[in-house]
């Protein structure tokens, strides 16, 4: 019996790209759904915002960014108005960003459901403040963690 070597020429498939512009779109939505969540935390509609901002976050991070309702607005209302992006990004890392806004939504989501107003008024106010600095700032930071991460598993 011999060893089954390691198939050398399987193509490898490329990572999907995005163009920057979009997530940052995205960050601003997310950034005013959160503020009014945050203002509105303890009522039905500030849970409804909750509810809806996660599942924002799930397609992103569980589907990918094209399937997230932020992305297809910018997609089909915004890009066509702005000139190409001067480059395309991984789309990895804002993929990533969007899953720790989701665990931020999680958490938010079940503490206003159970009563909890502290704790979903502290998780709503951390993706909130995530999602801001992304917005204005253009400053990613589950983009960071992601590229953080992957520095440290090189290493």
């Amino acid at each position: 019996m011999s060893k089954m070597e390691p198939h050398v020429n399987a193509p490898v498939r490329p990572r999907p790209k995005v163009d920057p512009r979009g997530p940052r779109f995205g960050a601003a939505v997310t950034t005013v759904v959160l503020a009014l969540a945050l203002v509105l935390v303890g009522s039905t509609l500030g849970t409804v915002l909750i509810a809806w901002q996660t599942l924002v976050f799930a397609l992103g991070a569980l589907v990918g960014l094209q399937a997230q309702p932020y992305g297809w607005l910018f997609r089909v209302l915004v890009r066509p108005r702005l000139s190409p992006p001067a480059e395309l990004e991984d789309a990895a890392p804002p993929r990533f960003a969007q899953a720790v806004g989701l665990v931020f939504a999680v958490v938010a989501l079940v503490a206003a459901l159970a009563g909890a107003t502290v704790v979903a008024t502290i998780a709503i106010a951390f993706a909130l403040i995530a999602a801001f600095l992304n917005a204005v700032f253009a400053f990613c930071l589950g983009c960071e963690m992601y590229l953080m991460l992957a520095r440290l598993r090189r290493s």
